[in-house]
């Protein structure tokens, strides 16, 4: 039988060989296994060799002030949590709702919650009151945990007999009891029964960029378990100061600040910023010693324009995740830091499922190859095998331990993963060595004069411009070619939204592609639509073009290609 400690140790063991991964890793068997009790409790927090080791470090930046924990005192006082927590009458299946930013209290009711069963819904701190009503309603929560500034938006919520809990300092307001009462609880804990693979353990809302979120239903398996890949993408190691830049209530940060670097024993370092700050931030991480990185590209951007070779880093795996990287941005780390920055791809209903892992030959621009444990079909939209479309994971026998169990409906019931496969959504190109390379989400993906065109790959060259900050492409209607890629600019600082701006980027956009897939309108706008989480609302633009809305607050100045004659000039050949 293999056990998560064996899973583990073969992929530790494996770390720079991903052939020989591929080969020989098994996921571990769907035996009853509790993460928090049977993990971090009986071997990292009681190993000699790791349980002083410093398992959360948190920088505050804005109080000048960190907070280090090692395994074993995180174990005690999440025993605390859990046994507060049952006496407020939690039991296993009961939904909580965890609204806290990154303090120490997130974890340790993280880990509470799995020892008790206790299913965790993770929010955002930045939900509106309408959106905390939704989680509260869809997701059944019978508690709460929040932050002080987060009390108000439960003032015309109702629910009365929702368990509410506040983090922060001062007394509780009425009606909400302090988290610092845990801290008289007793440090020893005993579960109620044990914990069976299929569990659940966590429901999150996705981040709704086409619809209203889905819930994701992830069990004590799917994400404990499932984040080995993780781990091994990353190329953690026992003993790695690890910083991943995300926000809790988001499923990377569970990815990349909760389950894979205590699966392989690492220190998860966190800074606290009132604001972002790159400069300041390079600075903590070279004075801190953090080993690994992992950032989104738009904080890869803001790096790069510092002059990275003035900070001295010890730094041996950087990493980046949420969209696919500029070419430039991976070259400038490079030169700066000799590291190449290794993409890596998942959702919030799966794990890492591919990635460029340790050891592996980059390709620039591909998100590597599949991840151990991970069997990837690349379909058509019929479901034959194809040089280009979705991905797909295969389900039944072979069916991957880190995909969710499933999208919950209304009634509790499970939808999504009950056929041959789990289609994820996401367009790829499969070379023939094997790697992926991001076309596009299969509902951003349109027709022009029957062309395929990618948004990404427009919004990659739009954002090699000086001038440009964010872009985001869509189909615009044209009576002759179907649609036509249009793109909505936000400048970067200090740029105009005028002609010359607009002429700027036309050129650097004819030099660059192929007159099929040009962009033939731009439009330079003040803002772009996005998610709670931050990603570009293409369906919610794509609306705008589709009813010729002019008027809407998100309009901007508009330039047609047509209204350039000096684009005629250009070299015979690109017709």
């Amino acid at each position: 039988m293999t056990t998560f400690k064996d899973a583990r140790a073969f992929l530790l063991a494996h770390r720079t060989d991903y052939d020989a991964a591929v080969k020989g890793f098994c996921w571990p068997d769907p035996v009853p296994f509790n993460w928090a009790l049977d993990w971090f409790d009986a071997e990292l927090a009681r190993d000699p060799e790791s349980r002083d080791r410093i398992a959360l470090w948190i920088v505050d930046a804005a109080l000048d002030r960190q907070t280090k924990l090692s395994f074993a005192a995180l174990s005690r006082r999440s025993n605390q949590v859990a046994n507060f927590l049952r006496a407020q009458g939690l039991k296993g299946g009961d939904h909580l709702l965890l609204l806290l930013g990154n303090v120490v209290p997130l974890w340790e009711t993280m880990l509470a919650a799995m020892k008790l069963g206790v299913i965790v819904i993770p929010a955002t701190t930045l939900l509106t009151t309408d959106e905390l009503k939704d989680r509260l309603e869809r997701g059944r929560a019978k508690a709460v945990v929040a932050a002080q500034d987060q009390v108000a938006k439960f003032t015309a919520l109702g629910a009365d007999d929702l368990v509410r809990i506040v983090v922060g300092d001062g007394a509780a307001p009425d009606g909400w009891l302090s988290f610092a009462q845990a801290a008289d609880a007793a440090e020893d804990f005993a579960p109620d029964a044990p914990t069976q693979a299929d569990d659940p353990m966590l429901l999150y809302f996705t981040s709704g960029t086409t619809a209203k979120p889905k819930l994701v239903r992830h069990s004590h398996r799917s994400y404990p378990v499932g984040h080995l890949s993780t781990m091994y993408w990353l190329g953690l190691q026992p003993g790695d100061i690890h910083l991943n830049i995300s926000s809790p209530g988001w499923a990377k940060h569970a990815w990349s600040c909760f389950f894979a670097p205590w699966n392989a024993g690492a220190t998860i370092f966190v800074v606290n910023q009132p604001r972002f700050d790159a400069k300041a931030l390079l600075a903590t991480v070279g004075r801190c010693g953090v080993t690994t990185l992992c950032a989104p590209p738009t904080v890869w951007r803001l790096f790069i324009q510092e002059h990275l070779s003035d900070f001295k880093v010890s730094l041996r795996e950087a990493c980046g995740a949420g969209e696919p990287l500029n070419p430039e941005v991976i070259d400038q780390v490079r030169a700066a830091w000799g590291l190449t920055i290794r993409d890596g791809y998942g959702q919030t209903e799966t794990a890492a499922i591919v990635g460029n892992s340790p050891g592996q030959a980059v390709k620039i621009g591909s998100m590597g190859r599949p991840l151990p444990g991970y069997r990837i079909e690349v379909c058509d939209i019929d479901g034959n095998p194809a040089k280009e479309g979705e991905i797909t994971l295969a389900l039944g026998a072979e069916r991957p331990a880190g995909l969710m169990q499933g999208y919950q409906t209304e009634d509790g019931t499970l939808s999504g993963t009950d056929g041959l496969r789990y289609r994820t959504g996401d367009v790829v190109f499969q070379d023939e060595d094997g790697y992926l390379t991001f076309v596009g989400r299969s509902d951003d993906v349109f027709k022009s004069s029957d062309y395929r065109i990618s948004p990404f790959e427009l919004e990659s060259i739009l954002l090699e411009h000086d001038a440009v900050a964010e872009a985001a492409v869509v189909p615009s209607p044209d009576p002759i070619r179907l649609a036509i890629p249009k793109a909505y600019v936000l400048l970067t600082s200090g740029a105009e939204r005028s002609r010359a701006t607009a002429l700027s980027i036309f050129e650097h956009l004819q030099a660059r592609l192929a007159p099929f897939k040009r962009i033939r309108r731009i439009e330079l706008v003040t803002e772009l639509p996005k998610t709670i989480s931050g990603k570009i609302r293409r369906v919610q633009l794509r609306r705008l073009e589709h009813d010729d809305n002019r008027t809407d607050a998100l309009r901007g100045v508009e330039f047609r290609e047509e209204d350039f004659p000096e684009l005629k000039a250009r070299p015979a050949g690109h017709e």
